[in-house]
C-alpha cells in the first residue's frame, strides 16, 4: 500500500488544520484521516543543503518511518525538517522521528 501525500492540495491543508508537534530538528504536522490508513509527505527545504543531502535525509526519514516509528492511529502526516537536520547521524534522526511520534 502506498503511504506518500503527493499533492500540494493536501500539504497545505495539514500545514493550516494539522496539529503541530516539534523536535529540534523537525516538525510533524497530523490531522486526522477520513480513511483507515495513514498517508505521510516529507517536507526538506532547500536550506538543509544540495539536492544529494536533502535526498539522503528523505530515504532515511522514509526507512525510519517504515520501520521504526510506523504510525498506529489513522493520521495524514507532514514531517518537516529543519536547517542542521542533515548534519545528523541516523541514529539521532531515528530517537527525533520516534518521540515526534510518540
Amino acid at each position: 500500500m502506498d503511504h506518500r501525500l503527493k499533492k500540494a492540495k493536501s500539504f497545505s491543508y495539514i500545514y493550516k488544520k494539522g496539529k503541530r508537534t516539534n523536535s529540534q530538528h523537525f516538525t510533524l504536522f497530523s490531522v486526522e484521516s477520513k480513511f483507515k490508513v495513514y498517508k505521510i509527505g516529507y517536507s526538506i527545504s532547500k536550506k538543509i543543503g544540495k539536492a544529494n543531502k536533502r535526498n539522503l535525509l528523505k530515504r532515511r526519514l522514509r526507512e525510519i518511518v517504515r520501520r521504526e516509528a510506523c504510525p498506529k492511529q489513522y493520521h495524514n502526516y507532514v514531517l518537516m525538517a529543519r536547517p542542521g537536520a542533515s548534519e545528523l547521524d541516523f541514529n539521532q534522526i531515528k530517537d527525533q522521528v520516534i518521540k515526534l511520534f510518540e
